[in-house]
């Protein structure tokens, strides 16, 4: 008897030291590596894990704190100036924005006239020939240099692009280094191979008013179509356009960013 008792405490101490090297493992295990975002490295989007008295940015503090890059151009069209405002895209082609910005801020464009106009297509401009209206029959022929190609984003309406030549001629589809165009239809084959570095945010009306003037045989505009000037600014928190309707003013979101209850409610207000 004596020799099993004996037995069942070597066996009950074996256990309770067992359990102690166990605990002593969890205590000494390190702790779960964190992300940037105080989330536990494994975790799954829509976990509740953070930091103790961290706050979870929602998407109006997102945009409330974000940097836009804006390039205001005015343009001289049918004897008024109209204003067309282009978001620039630097993360998505940050040689091809860094380029327009420099011919921006130099006024490379300035008196330039869009030499490429094909209804509901397309609105082409940037060929420092079209200063001369004795020179029309060369605009859009010209180039002075080129920069490297950057065509990760798609082609919607409103998309502003770089001009180049053909693959025959330009097999590394280099982009041209003055020359752009306003998407006002649907150039979706031009995805992959043309590169897109800024969106219409306000007065796409007015591309589309460009891409309709009557042109000749080789879609040059009859009337001049002229930038007077493109200015480049930085803009944080949310984009807003100045609507101007008689004396009255207000301000109100772009139409590309408008969904559609807001369009709706914008032709009854």
């Amino acid at each position: 008897m004596k020799l099993v008792r004996r037995s069942l405490t070597l066996a009950a101490c074996a256990a309770f030291s067992s359990l102690q090297a166990q605990q002593a493992k969890r205590d000494d295990a390190p702790a779960k590596t964190l992300a940037a975002d105080n989330k536990p490295a494994d975790a799954k989007p829509g976990d509740a894990a953070k930091k103790p008295g961290a706050k979870l940015l929602t998407p109006a503090d997102i945009e409330r704190n974000k940097e836009h890059t804006l390039a205001v151009i005015e343009v001289n069209l049918s004897g008024s100036t109209e204003q067309i405002l282009v978001e620039l895209f630097p993360e998505s082609a940050p040689k091809t924005v860094e380029n327009f910005i420099k011919n921006a801020n130099e006024g490379i464009y300035k008196g330039q006239a869009f030499h490429r106009a094909i209804k509901d297509y397309l609105a082409q401009v940037g060929d420092p020939l079209s200063k001369d209206p004795t020179a029309r029959e060369k605009w859009g022929l010209s180039q002075e240099y080129t920069i490297p190609g950057e065509p990760k984003l798609p082609h919607v309406i409103g998309s502003v692009g770089m001009a180049r030549r053909s693959d025959k001629v330009n097999p590394k589809q280099e982009s041209d280094g003055t020359q752009f165009y306003f998407a006002a239809g649907n150039l979706s084959a031009l995805n992959g191979t043309y590169t897109v570095f800024g969106q219409v945010v306000s007065g796409l009306d007015v591309v589309k008013r460009i891409s309709e003037v009557p042109a000749d045989s080789n879609d040059c505009p009859l009337g001049r179509v002229e930038i007077k000037s493109i200015k480049v600014i930085t803009q944080k928190g949310p984009l807003v356009a100045l609507v101007k309707a008689g004396k009255k003013k207000r301000y109100t979101r772009p139409e590309a960013l408008k969904g559609p209850f807001e369009k709706f409610m914008d032709r009854i207000w």
